[in-house]
């Protein structure tokens, strides 16, 4: 029971980082209609920023995350500016392999500045572990910080979007961008605000992701890039509330089919439940039915 009950907080915490990142993939499609596939190497640079400020520079931890935060906030605005925003009107396939090649531009960069090589990524949690149950439940600092961090953005976001007059904007124009715009909403800021907020929402979940799992390469973003965005469309693509409930589910979910099933298939599984769910519920499981006007 309590290696259970350690797998599941384990799978809280995974989920957790999950969560984070398949907010900022559900806040760019729910407002701009894009995915954005480069989103997992933001994760990267901004794990590599915190380990060049932290490892390298000497700099206390929560400057490091700051900094981090800010170069991440920019890089999300200046690939909005720069590879997105040209391409507003053309097709989504256009988008998606422009995704794509800002995706492998980010890596091969990082190749460049820091090599192949794995770097050991010491964490920038300091919280003591908690014991249970004599000691045989231990719980992580890493753990605990990390499930916190993703409720109190979880509550912030939601909001933010429902009470600020960004958020307002925000919601204007992921319902009708055109109708927004008539109404004096700036449809380009809105849409650079809302990169700026996943990138920087980026920045966090890849320190917390390394700090748990302290290994850092160029690629360490991918994976978990594309499992969050599972989780985005788990939870229902568009939604807040349920790209919070599609991480936690998709990280426990890999944890347990890793503990009880097979270590080597636990990617499988995540991605064989998705395709489960979307067999008996397309649009996620908080996702609303688009009705096409004809």
């Amino acid at each position: 029971m309590i290696g259970f009950i350690s797998y599941l907080v384990n799978g809280i915490s995974l989920g957790s980082v999950y969560a984070i990142i398949a907010l900022g993939y559900t806040m760019v499609y729910g407002i701009a209609k894009m995915l954005n596939f480069a989103h997992g190497d933001v994760i990267m640079i901004g794990a590599f920023v915190v380990f060049s400020t932290v490892s390298g520079m000497g700099l206390p931890p929560v400057i490091g995350i700051l900094i981090s935060v800010v170069v991440c906030t920019v890089l999300g605005m200046l690939i909005e500016r720069i590879a997105y925003k040209p391409l507003r009107h053309a097709s989504k396939l256009a988008v998606l392999i422009t995704a794509i090649g800002v995706s492998y531009f980010l890596q091969n960069v990082a190749l460049l500045i820091y090599g192949a090589n794995t770097k050991s990524f010491t964490s920038v949690v300091t919280m003591e572990p908690i014991r249970l149950a004599d000691g045989a439940l231990v719980i992580s600092g890493e753990t605990i910080v990390t499930v916190i961090a993703c409720i109190i953005i979880m509550i912030g976001l939601s909001a933010f979007i429902k009470y600020s007059k960004s958020g307002r904007a925000m919601l204007a124009v992921s319902e009708d961008s055109g109708a927004a715009q008539l109404m004096g909403v700036n449809v380009n800021s809105t849409i650079a605000l809302t990169f700026a907020i996943g990138s920087a929402l980026a920045a966090i979940a890849g320190v917390l992701l390394c700090s748990s799992y302290p290994s850092l390469t160029p690629y360490t973003g991918s994976m978990p890039g594309i499992k969050a965005f599972v989780a985005a469309v788990f939870g229902g693509i568009g939604s807040i509330p349920g790209a919070f409930i599609g991480g936690i589910l998709l990280g426990v979910i890999e944890i347990l089919g890793r503990a009880y099933i097979s270590s080597q298939l636990s990617d499988a599984i995540v991605f064989a439940v998705l395709i489960v769910v979307l067999l008996v519920k397309p649009t996620g499981i908080l996702g609303k039915q688009i009705q096409e006007k004809v």
